[in-house]
């Protein structure tokens, strides 16, 4: 190798040295925010296995001494209406992820591609609603929702919950997916109108299984979102079978003043906790491409 080509190899080793000592301090607060997460999320897990007992002591993690108390999950889910809980969620966050599906993407689709007068205007009003906050239109939809007497009926409930999910979470979901639309390549569709397809059924059956990726992590996203929510469904499912998980956890905790089961009410937060997790965990990689896909022009 010549003396040139030895000095370039150095040179590049010693850059790729430089960029590596610049991102460290980075990489040591991610370690410790990591092992920070894993010690919480295991400690809960922990407990959740043991008793209240032993939580007292703290002998959490003696299960030589306490035994794994599964048990606890089979109270859990059948004390405090945990299982009412996690059903409400679950249709509350599948129901308006699929909503939100059919209403975003086809309003993203005609955005992103057809020029109009109002194209600009309704993408700009959409950005502006991302920065309304929710509490601005809590007391008002309260106010209308009072009016028409929605919240006297277990029905009328869960229906008004689905549709405010819905309606809240239109604008993100929309500019989401606007990028994924925007990056496809045009040549499809005029493919597809050389072949003598429909503009409508060219979405249905040919981009829209194209933007699979950013449908898929945006869906995660408000899945996730919608079963963590918290002030609006504290507000609007005022009954006990209409609470969804979060609203639930609080009751639960203010309960075990009264009832001081904490190993129970362990095993009740893991319950609620692990469907956003595993769906992170078997998605991830779904999520990350999706992210960084919209960036990337087609």
């Amino acid at each position: 190798m010549s003396t040139a080509k030895r000095e370039a190899l150095y040179r590049s080793r010693q850059l790729n040295w430089r960029k590596e000592a610049r991102l460290l301090p980075g990489y040591a607060l991610l370690i410790l925010w990591v092992i920070f997460t894993t010690i919480l999320i295991g400690w809960v897990a922990a407990a959740s296995l043991s008793t209240t007992r032993a939580i007292y002591r703290g002998e959490v993690f003696d299960f030589a001494k306490n035994g794994l108390n599964f048990g606890n999950y089979v109270k859990g889910w059948n004390s405090q209406n945990v299982s009412v809980f996690f059903m409400n969620s679950l249709g509350y966050a599948s129901v308006s992820t699929v909503l939100l599906v059919l209403v975003a993407a086809p309003a993203a689709y005609v955005l992103s591609r057809f020029k109009f007068f109002l194209n600009h205007p309704i993408q700009n009003g959409f950005v502006v609603a991302m920065g309304v906050p929710v509490v601005m239109i809590i007391l008002p939809l309260f106010a209308v929702v009072t009016q028409l007497q929605l919240l006297k009926q277990t029905y009328t409930i869960r229906l008004l919950m689905v549709v405010l999910y819905v309606g809240i979470n239109v604008p993100y979901t929309t500019i989401f997916l606007l990028s994924f639309f925007s990056n496809l390549p045009r040549s499809y569709e005029e493919a597809a109108a050389i072949d003598g397809c429909p503009p409508m059924r060219t979405f249905w059956k040919i981009m829209l299984p194209l933007a699979q990726p950013g449908i898929v992590t945006v869906s995660i996203f408000n899945f996730i979102n919608i079963w963590n929510e918290y002030f609006m469904s504290l507000i609007f499912a005022n009954q006990d079978a209409t609470r969804p998980v979060a609203v639930g956890l609080y009751s639960m905790i203010n309960s075990m003043k009264y009832t001081g089961d904490w190993a129970g009410m362990f095993a009740s937060v893991m319950i609620l906790f692990m469907p956003t997790f595993i769906l992170y965990l078997f998605l991830s990689e779904k999520i990350i491409a999706g992210v960084t896909g919209a960036g990337v022009k087609g």
